[in-house]
């Protein structure tokens, strides 16, 4: 993932701290921390969510259903503010579709008019199903979706016009 294009020209990205088996992304947060990114994670507040910047892994610590977030002091960051925003999920879909823990986080912060964003899902190769996966008209859909073994350019993507898996990379 450090290699492509899309993660070396952002200058603010954003992303998710596992839960379960999620695809870990520490190695990506220290190689952001070390090109000069500003890293938001994620913070859960009530029925919403809003990303916090952090500039040390140890400003996280365990928030809402356990999973690790920023300190609730920090200021509160929208979707329109990231160049690129990593998103966990539990499957993905060659079209961009993702099935995640149920409760609609994401898709009600992702769902921002002045998104720019290019939103990656970041996961293990078995998590990519063949079969579409039931959506629903208020789901976002990713642009890419990287696995350990290939990058998928998304059927639906918003900005990669040349289909799925014809990644060239760039925006």
């Amino acid at each position: 993932m450090l290699g492509l294009p899309e993660y070396q020209q952002a200058e603010c990205i954003a992303v998710y701290a596992p839960l379960h088996h999620e695809t870990d992304t520490i190695m990506l947060v220290e190689a952001a921390f070390s090109a000069g990114k500003r890293v938001l994670y994620p913070a859960v507040c009530g029925n919403s969510m809003v990303l916090r910047q952090i500039t040390a892994l140890e400003h996280l610590s365990t928030g809402t259903f356990g999973i690790l977030e920023p300190c609730a002091n920090g200021v509160d960051h929208q979707a329109d503010e990231a160049d690129l925003i990593v998103v966990p999920g539990v499957a993905f879909d060659r079209d961009g579709h993702r099935v995640g823990y149920g409760k609609g986080f994401y898709d009600r912060f992702l769902d921002h008019p002045q998104l720019k964003a290019c939103l990656i899902g970041l996961c293990h190769d078995f998590q990519v199903v063949e079969t579409l996966l039931p959506a629903e008209a208020h789901d976002i859909r990713l642009d890419l979706i990287v696995t350990d073994k290939r990058i998928i350019c998304c059927r639906s993507n918003r900005n990669h016009s040349s289909g799925p898996d014809s990644y060239k990379g760039g925006r």
